[in-house]
C-alpha cells in the first residue's frame, strides 16, 4: 500500500460528514485486524503531496498519556482512548501542510474502519508521545491524533464540547471561497463540479474552529491562502514553541480537497504559483495551489 493506492471503502464524502472530534471512548483496546490496517496505511503515509518526507506510527495509550493532555486545555477531556497516532517531520517550507495532509488522510481511514479520532494540538517534545516514536533533535512532533472506540452513552459530552468550541458554527461560501479577487464572492451556482470538494474543506476541523482556509478561483487553478487570527498564529508558535496550528487547518484542507476530486475522477497537482492578487490584509498569506488539468 502506497501513498497513491490508499483506498476507503466508502465514498469519501460520507467519510468527512460522519468525522467528528470525539472525546469519550470505550477504553477497550482496538481489535488486531482493525490495528493492523491501520497501522499499515500509515506505514505507507511517508511523502506529503508538497514533497516533505515523515513518519507515523499508531502507539498504544499510557497510563500518563491521558494525564497529560490536560495541559493542552481542552484537549484535557479526552477520556478513555485507547491508542494515538503520532508522528515526526523535519524542517521543511511545507512541513506542516505535508503532515497535516497525511494525519487527516489518517483520520478519515480510522473513521471509515469504524473508529473515533480527535485532533489534539500542542507541544509535545517532552512529552511520552516523543519518546515512543523516539523523536529526533531535528524533528518536531506538531499534532497527535487520539483514537478508539466512540463511546455507547457520553455523545452528549461531544455534542456539548462541540457547542462550546462553535464546531457546528461554519462561515458561508461567501467568507471563504472567492472568484478571481478576494472582492468577488464565489457562489454555488458558479462553482461547477468544485462545489463539492469546496463544501468538504468547509466542513474540516480546525483548531479553536478558526476556519482560516480561504480559496480562489483563478481558471484552471485554486490558490489556497490562510486568513491569519490577530494574535493567533506566528507569534504563538515563537514564543511558546508551538506547531503553527493554522498551517495544520491548511494541510486537512488541502487533503479533503485533493481526495475528494481525486474521488470524483477530476485531477490536478500541487504547485507554488504565487499570484499576483492583491490581498485583503497583511493576515492573508498565500500557501499553494491547486493545478487543475
Amino acid at each position: 500500500m502506497s501513498d497513491s493506492t490508499i483506498t476507503y471503502n466508502q465514498a469519501i464524502t460520507g467519510i468527512i460528514g460522519r468525522r467528528f472530534s470525539c472525546r469519550h471512548y470505550d477504553p477497550r483496546p482496538i481489535e488486531p485486524g482493525l490495528r493492523d490496517q491501520l497501522s499499515e496505511m500509515l506505514s505507507a503515509s511517508s511523502t506529503g503531496p508538497l514533497g516533505t518526507r515523515m513518519r507515523f506510527e499508531l502507539v498504544s495509550a499510557g497510563d500518563g498519556d491521558l494525564t497529560a493532555l490536560k495541559g493542552l486545555g481542552t484537549y484535557g477531556f479526552i477520556k478513555g482512548a485507547s491508542g494515538f497516532i503520532i508522528g515526526a517531520v523535519g524542517q521543511g517550507e511545507y512541513n506542516m501542510e505535508d503532515y497535516a495532509c497525511l494525519l487527516e488522510r489518517a483520520v478519515l481511514f480510522a473513521t471509515d474502519i469504524g473508529l473515533g479520532t480527535c485532533w489534539l494540538g500542542g507541544t509535545f517534545r517532552k512529552s511520552g508521545f516523543s519518546r515512543k516514536i523516539s523523536l529526533k533533535e531535528t524533528e518536531i512532533l506538531p499534532a497527535a491524533v487520539a483514537v478508539g472506540y466512540v463511546a455507547d452513552k457520553p455523545r452528549w459530552f461531544d455534542s456539548y464540547m462541540r457547542r462550546r468550541a462553535g464546531s457546528d458554527n461554519r462561515l458561508p461560501w461567501a467568507e471563504l471561497f472567492f472568484d478571481g479577487t478576494f472582492r468577488t464572492p464565489l457562489s454555488t451556482d458558479t462553482a461547477g463540479p468544485f462545489v463539492t470538494p469546496l463544501e468538504m474543506i468547509r466542513l474540516g476541523p480546525s483548531a479553536s474552529n478558526k476556519q482560516p482556509w480561504r480559496v480562489i478561483r483563478d481558471g484552471t487553478q485554486w490558490h489556497f491562502y490562510v486568513q491569519r487570527t490577530s494574535g493567533y498564529g506566528r507569534r504563538n508558535t515563537t514564543l511558546f514553541h508551538l506547531a503553527d496550528m493554522q498551517r495544520i487547518d491548511m494541510g486537512i484542507a488541502m487533503c479533503h480537497f485533493e481526495l475528494t476530486l481525486r474521488e470524483m475522477g477530476l485531477s490536478g497537482q500541487w504547485i507554488h504559483a504565487q499570484p499576483g492578487i492583491e490581498k485583503p490584509d497583511e493576515l492573508t498569506e498565500y500557501i499553494v495551489t491547486w493545478q487543475g488539468k
